[in-house]
């Protein structure tokens, strides 16, 4: 992806979170971004490197700027930070990461997987959870510690279902850009 699209990209995460806080603003999605085959996106927000939202879909949206804003509405509300949501405040400290996700692959090797290059989705069932690629790398995990963490943590199963044939694990790259600290 050129500079002038990640940039682009970013702008526009950024200024869908902002409307998404400031409840008597509008915004509209910009038509000039680049359109490309993706496996969806994620939209991560950081104050000082502590996560204050990270969402996103592995099912793309019409448009590469459409899915990106969708991640990026959706990041502003991470049900996970319902006691303490991301401000209007705030945001002069958030620093917001895009990942264009490329499409999700089954693996039957899930342990040969590559930390910092892939990301995993785990699903069994109604259970799944995902790691972005970045995740394992920034942890220092090991690729089982990445599986099985991903496992408890994430899908809320058993940290050693992802050896279990009955459980899927699929892997994926992102191209990650990144607001500068």
């Amino acid at each position: 992806m050129d500079r002038a699209t990640a940039e682009k990209l970013l702008a526009l995460a950024r200024n869908v979170v902002e409307t998404e806080l400031t409840p008597d603003s509008s915004f509209e999605n910009p038509r000039d971004i680049p359109d490309f085959p993706h496996g969806g996106a994620f939209v991560t927000l950081k104050n000082r490197s502590r996560l204050r939202g990270c969402m996103g879909t592995f099912a793309p949206r019409d448009t590469l700027a459409e899915t990106v804003a969708s991640a990026a509405r959706s990041a502003a509300r991470d049900p996970r930070f319902t006691d303490s949501p991301v401000t209007a405040a705030e945001m002069g400290g958030i620093r917001i990461e895009v990942s264009i996700l490329s499409e999700p692959r089954p693996t039957d090797q899930p342990e040969a997987l590559e930390v910092g290059k892939h990301g995993i989705w785990i699903r069994r069932g109604m259970a799944s959870g995902c790691f972005l690629p970045q995740v394992g790398g920034e942890r220092g995990w090991s690729a089982e510690e990445f599986l099985s963490n991903c496992c408890s943590m994430k899908a809320g199963l058993a940290a050693d279902a992802w050896k279990d044939p009955e459980t899927e694990v699929l892997l994926f790259t992102a191209e990650i850009i990144a607001e500068p600290d």
